[in-house]
């Protein structure tokens, strides 16, 4: 018997970012296991029951009430123009006592301006979180307690979590179905939704730049080499002659574009090799460390742990699952 479907509800706040309030349930909507089943019931609700409000002069209907609230595992809201949270850092009584009907060991997520909603709540204090870079002075303003960081995609806080600007909604909620159930289900998700498993870098890259680059200026080239050679060494040196820039050009450059610096991007690609191998395959982990790039099964265990929070063989045991798990069911 196939377990019971993981409970989310996205709450929708007036006035809500229509755009935004699709993502969960269309992204979580479409992940399911090797037989079909679904893997989460997502539902939309509404703080008095009714259609919603959204920016851009149409109502959205719920599809079920508050009440939904206290049975949820986890708990989205999606970016909204509420006046309290977003301007002056305060909560309406009603809004605080539908976040407060949630049970206390849920997960909690937000998209773009929704983490202000979070954190007027005092949900997001103590944590790093993250909202669309546009707005992101002002959330640093209005909630000192929180470590934003506007320069991410999403932000994975463990049981909290937050996603940047509009489409970086769909990059967290595929993390959210790669957490729980491997790369093969989210990327299976991802190709029916025609986007990328996962987006290299963060809001840095779209950030406005006064000055647009010429193409043969970019490090795009030199990403696609090392990817397909991440069993070789990758220091900074071997990627800026690939690029035929001094180490300081293409570093700065690399950072620009990607958000991070060239080091901790080749260990992210490295690791999100690693997994597709630990699940794909049935390599050693000695092996898988090494057509990785990782060096040693030690290493291999060192940054896996500190990314998933797992060792390799845990890892594989979780996710390896049946060959079919991660297909999109045909329509």
């Amino acid at each position: 018997m196939s377990p019971s479907p993981h409970r989310v509800v996205v709450l929708a706040i007036p006035p809500v970012i229509g755009y935004d309030l699709t993502i969960p349930p269309q992204v979580l909507g479409e992940a399911h296991d090797a037989d079909g089943h679904p893997l989460y019931d997502v539902a939309v609700v509404t703080l008095d029951g009714g259609p919603v409000e959204a920016t851009r002069g149409y109502a959205i209907a719920p599809s079920a009430g508050p009440e939904a609230l206290a049975r949820a595992q986890t708990v989205i809201v999606p970016g909204t123009q509420v006046p309290g949270p977003r301007r002056d850092g305060r909560i309406g009584d009603d809004l605080r006592a539908a976040l407060a009907s949630v049970p206390a060991g849920a997960r909690w997520v937000s998209i773009c301006t929704g983490a202000f909603v979070l954190a007027a709540a005092g949900i997001l204090d103590g944590h790093r979180a993250t909202t669309h870079w546009k707005y992101a002075d002002d959330f640093r303003r209005l909630y000192p307690d929180v470590a934003v960081d506007e320069d991410v995609l999403f932000t994975d806080d463990g049981r909290v979590l937050t996603s940047a600007g509009l489409s970086a909604g769909i990059d967290l909620c595929l993390h959210l179905v790669r957490t729980d159930h491997g790369t093969a289900v989210a990327n299976a998700v991802a190709r029916h939704m025609v986007v990328p498993p996962w987006r290299d870098g963060g809001q840095a890259q779209f950030i406005e730049r006064h000055v647009p680059r010429r193409v043969d200026e970019t490090t795009s080239d030199v990403r696609a080499w090392a990817q397909a050679h991440l069993d070789q060494p990758l220091d900074v040196a071997t990627l800026a002659r690939h690029a035929s820039m001094s180490v300081r050009t293409f570093t700065r450059r690399f950072r620009d574009e990607t958000g991070q610096s060239p080091g901790a991007w080749v260990t992210q690609q490295r690791i999100r090799h690693a997994q597709h191998l630990l699940e794909a395959t049935d390599l050693t982990v000695d092996d898988v460390a090494a057509r990785a790039g990782m060096g040693t099964a030690a290493s291999l265990r060192q940054h896996l742990r500190a990314s998933v929070g797992v060792s390799p063989s845990a890892y594989r045991r979780t996710f390896r699952g049946a060959p079919d798990a991660g297909r999109v069911r045909s329509r």
